[in-house]
């Protein structure tokens, strides 16, 4: 008997980080952090785990997406979807009437990315690999057939991409094995909520440099006096050898960016993220311009790969960030990676979050062995939040990611996490269901 997807089910999953003001910036000053969490379950008993990020309120809307997705996926025959991963992502971000939702992007783009991870997840699990490993095992032909060129080819062809991925090909082995030993280096973000006060930023600071980070990141944009006291502290706390970067989650317009960060670069910012409107390509491009050489970092809120091409087209980030659940997945991601190849520009995914640490982590370290071949000048984002929920959680040692070594994307929650945390009936939240 021909087995099926049986079964797409979302639960929205929301944690009171607000409550002690973890992931406070200058936009999102009280988040709670959430997840629409998505489980795909086959006719065989198989199953898969994914989810899109959110904030808090919202998050509603987000699991409707999923489910308005859903019946593209429920009955589709399991071995007819994991041959070909590529038709399958453009059969949910091609859907002719869903579309006109985004197109390609907003919450329905981001319901096809949790639906699209939990498929990858699936596929892991079944071929016993972890993700990263999975696709870096793939031949370069199997990883172009994934992709989307429709809209792509004025920046990057078939071809090109296939010999980026072949001259990566020869040195796969050593770099996997290198980085089973030593792991991807990352960065840290732990230290530098809006909403912390002085003395715990410049604890977390010492902190992070004794556990081994070489960079930090502050949230700016609320305050300028403020982040200039902030970034004293902080620089005075790691001293002069370690990268602060600072990131203000699109607070700004593009003159006021270019002002406020030129006020702060005594301070050595490596640098400066979602400078002004995500959307505002040129605006980043005339950022770069003026601050150089701190650079521009972008990409969490991006909503595709078309928007990462023109970004790259037009020389308006030095830092590409791409973000596992925000376009669609990981097939969609393996294009971003590749046009970020094409034009020599160093990835530093974003993470943080609800399981985007976990998820991250492997796009990276695929691009490492498979893909651009090197570490230089990049970093995973990290936060100590919310890791404990997790099955299979990121693991840290001296300042890197170790290397996952369990099948699939990471994704899974425990059980019992997602029901205290389910909103608005989870025992977590007991009657603050408007909070």
């Amino acid at each position: 008997m021909t087995e099926l997807i049986s079964a797409v089910d979302a639960v929205d999953v929301r944690f009171p980080t607000s409550r002690e003001l973890d992931g406070s910036d200058a936009l999102n000053p009280e988040p709670n952090y959430s997840a629409a969490y998505v489980m795909i379950r086959t006719s065989g008993g198989d199953e898969g785990y994914g989810l899109a990020f959110t904030v808090g309120r919202g998050n509603e809307v987000q699991v409707a997406a999923v489910r308005a997705l859903a019946p593209l996926v429920v009955g589709l025959p399991v071995e007819e979807v994991l041959g070909d991963l590529g038709a399958f992502s453009r059969r949910l971000t091609r859907d002719s009437q869903l579309r006109w939702l985004g197109p390609e992007k907003g919450v329905i783009h981001m319901a096809a990315a949790a639906i699209v991870n939990a498929v990858w997840d699936l596929h892991g699990r079944r071929e016993g690999k972890p993700v990263w490993q999975l696709l870096s095992e793939l031949s370069p032909n199997q990883l172009v057939d994934l992709v989307d060129f429709r809209y792509l080819e004025d920046a990057l062809s078939r071809d090109e991409a296939l010999d980026i991925l072949r001259r990566a090909e020869p040195g796969r082995g050593q770099r996997t094995a290198l980085l089973l030993q030593h792991g991807y280096p990352a960065y840290t973000t732990t230290p530098g909520w809006l909403g912390y006060d002085d003395e715990k930023l410049v604890r977390l600071s010492k902190e992070a440099v004794a556990e081994g980070f070489c960079q930090i990141k502050l949230k700016v944009g609320a305050d300028r006096a403020d982040d200039q006291r902030r970034l004293r502290l902080a620089r005075e706390a790691v001293g002069p050898d370690i990268r602060i970067a600072v990131d203000a989650n699109q607070a700004w317009g593009v003159h006021q960016a270019i002002d406020w960060i030129q006020s702060l670069v005594t301070f050595d910012p490596y640098w400066i993220e979602e400078p002004t409107s995500p959307d505002d390509i040129l605006g980043h491009a005339a950022i770069r311009r003026a601050l150089a050489p701190v650079k521009v970092a972008t990409g969490e809120h991006v909503h595709n790969q078309v928007m990462f091409k023109q970004l790259l087209q037009s020389g308006a980030l030095d830092i590409l960030q791409l973000d596992a659940s925000r376009t669609a997945g990981v097939t969609e991601n393996i294009a971003v990676l590749l046009l970020a190849a094409k034009f020599g520009v160093p990835v530093c995914p974003h993470a943080g979050g609800v399981g985007l640490c976990e998820m991250v982590q492997h796009l990276a370290m695929f691009d490492y062995v498979a893909v651009s071949g090197t570490t230089d000048n990049r970093v995973i984002e990290y936060v100590d939040h919310l890791h404990e929920h997790f099955t299979d959680p990121v693991r840290i040692r001296d300042g890197r990611y170790l290397a996952p070594t369990a099948p699939g994307i990471s994704a899974e929650m425990h059980p019992a996490s997602v029901a205290d945390h389910r909103y608005p009936d989870g025992p977590v939240w007991n009657g603050e269901a408007t909070a």
